[in-house]
């Protein structure tokens, strides 16, 4: 594997704002017709903006996940596990099917991409290409709240620990998403 940085930065002439990306990546070396790696890709969260219900481990409150504490905690998204729970209703850290490659900011979006273990769990290629329903929910460790007193919680220091795939609806965000890269049949073909 080699880590690869990127850092670009935007500005456009006709407007005087600028536009700032974050982007980091792991790169792995290509193997045509890998059959246990299914590209994904997915808006993993919003930034700066307070979620739409409390997620797990926040004890009731809604999060504010700012994009400074998001920009520092970047690199800690590369290689960590996406995972999902029967139901697709939550989370599910043991039982991981995926990993993920690349974190991006791009505006207030974080979004990720990365493999599925498609040959290890065939259940979610079916599932996951039957539905455009899906969302995503990040996993933090050592997370640090401006102020515990507040109704929402402000997090302003984290480390990314992995990531679920699971119903939109049943997310903290509901405007995350998740997707798989490659139609089936074009899948199979490359592995026949």
């Amino acid at each position: 594997m080699h880590p690869t940085l990127r850092h670009r930065r935007a500005a456009s002439a006709q407007r005087s704002t600028a536009m700032e990306l974050h982007a980091m990546a792991v790169e792995f070396p290509v193997v045509h017709g890998h059959p246990n790696r299914l590209p994904f890709e997915g808006v993993l969260t919003l930034l700066d903006v307070a979620s739409d219900k409390a997620p797990n481990g926040a004890r009731g409150h809604r999060v504010i996940l700012t994009r400074g504490a998001a920009e520092k905690a970047l690199p800690s998204l590369l290689g960590m596990a996406v995972d999902y729970k029967a139901g697709w209703d939550g989370h599910n850290a043991r039982q991981k099917c995926g990993i993920i490659t690349s974190a991006e900011i791009e505006g207030n979006r974080l979004t990720v991409s990365g493999y599925l273990f498609a040959r290890d769990f065939p259940e979610l290629e079916e599932k996951l290409h039957a539905s455009d329903s899906m969302g995503m929910s990040y996993e933090l460790a050592d997370a640090h709240v401006a102020d515990m007193h507040s109704s929402v919680w402000t997090v302003t220091r984290a480390t990314f620990t992995g990531a679920a795939i699971l119903l939109r609806e049943k997310a903290a965000y509901r405007n995350t998403s998740f997707r798989v890269r490659r139609p089936v049949a074009r899948r199979k073909l490359a592995t026949a």
